[in-house]
């Protein structure tokens, strides 16, 4: 066995991988019931999962100028994902799609009930 059917099947494994934790990631965003744990499932083995199949990539092709396409990848869905499921977190605690007793900390609460001070 040489060193590129060793980079080879890891590559593999790692395309396997990722593409279960984002199917893991969508079969979540159907399942679960409340926008907290949707954000949940839609953030964290979605991004893990797209890492993993893009270094599969950069396994696989095994030169540099797509590392070098694959890293702002990377770093966009890292930059992303979460403002985006805070954006979304908190618009459905403002519409009251979240079940308030389920929170253990409420640290909108205070941001909520008093409004911001005119003039700065």
């Amino acid at each position: 066995m040489t060193w590129d059917d060793v980079l080879d099947i890891s590559a593999l494994a790692l395309v396997l991988i990722g593409a279960l934790l984002c199917l893991t990631a969508s079969v979540g965003l159907l399942r679960f019931r409340d926008v907290p744990t949707r954000l949940h499932a839609a953030t964290k083995p979605q991004v893990l999962g797209l890492i993993l199949i893009c270094i599969a990539v950069a396994l696989a092709m095994r030169v540099w100028p797509v590392v070098a396409f694959l890293v702002p990848v990377i770093l966009i869905q890292f930059a992303t994902a979460p403002l985006s499921a805070h954006m979304v977190g908190r618009a459905a605690y403002r519409n009251g799609t979240i079940d308030e007793r389920s929170l253990y900390v409420d640290e909108l609460r205070d941001a909520q009930e008093t409004p911001p001070a005119a003039g700065g």
